[in-house]
């Protein structure tokens, strides 16, 4: 199954050859196309994060891993179509995270408490320990192989050429990681983006679930787009409403004073 990967034959006709560069130019694309939803899962979990270094450095590891399961699963190929499970337990994971956002963390956010020092763990606990920026690193890697099976099914229907499709694979992940940052630098700037993250990982938990052989309902990605473009004007409308708001207050409070 790897045995084209390691033909540095096939690797210099593939780079020498144009028409088979168009080919990885498309399956770019249409990785970008794919991964939308994935980069505005990604941007959401490493929000979780303190700082802006951490959470770049957390998407550098997750583009490591990325790579490597890439490379593992294109070998697969086929097989992956009877991997349907890990879709369901994707989506009910997406689910958790939306419904965890809204229902506990949101309340949590509006109750002020005086922060408990928690004691250490001791012994094999503080071995076992994983640090919040660890858990954003498997978090990542765990939605990159759920979101990544639609995609190299895609790429393998349009070349059987595993080389082609583990380049265009790269390229592709490279392009939305950085789509992931760009929307990780607006979320910080514009507050109100996180709730409209969590509702659209909400909806891409119902459309990874439809997806599963068991029901077969497939919400086309065209259609994501479009709810990704008015959840956006939405989220604006809202955020410079409350920016007025903010003003208008600060206003009232100088005239008062």
């Amino acid at each position: 199954m790897y045995g084209p990967f390691f033909d540095l034959h096939n690797w210099e006709t593939v780079i020498e050859s144009g028409s088979d560069w168009m080919i990885i130019l498309s399956l770019v694309v249409m990785e970008c196309i794919l991964s939308v939803d994935n980069a505005v899962v990604l941007a959401a979990q490493t929000q979780t994060l303190p700082d802006k270094v951490q959470q770049e450095k957390s998407l550098f590891y997750g583009l490591i891993g990325a790579y490597i399961f890439r490379f593992i699963v294109i070998g697969l190929g086929v097989y992956l179509i009877n991997f349907w499970l890990i879709k369901a337990l994707g989506a009910i994971y997406l689910l958790y995270l939306a419904i965890k956002f809204f229902f506990i963390d949101k309340k949590k956010d509006r109750t002020v408490k005086v922060p408990e020092k928690k004691p250490e763990p001791k012994g094999w606990k503080k071995h076992l320990r994983i640090s919040t920026f660890w858990q954003v690193v498997i978090s990542i890697e765990l939605m990159d192989i759920v979101f990544s099976i639609d995609s190299v099914l895609a790429s393998l229907a349009i070349s059987e050429n595993p080389v082609i499709v583990l380049i265009g694979g790269m390229i592709g992940i490279l392009a939305m990681r950085g789509i992931a940052e760009i929307i990780m630098n607006f979320m910080n700037k514009i507050p109100e983006l996180q709730d409209m993250a969590y509702f659209l990982i909400l909806f891409i938990a119902i459309k990874l679930f439809l997806s599963i052989p068991l029901i077969n309902i497939h919400i086309p990605n065209t259609a994501f787009v479009f709810v990704l473009i008015a959840a956006i004007i939405i989220t604006l409308v809202v955020h410079f409403r409350n920016v007025k708001k903010a003003e208008q207050k600060t206003a009232n409070q100088n005239d008062n004073s």
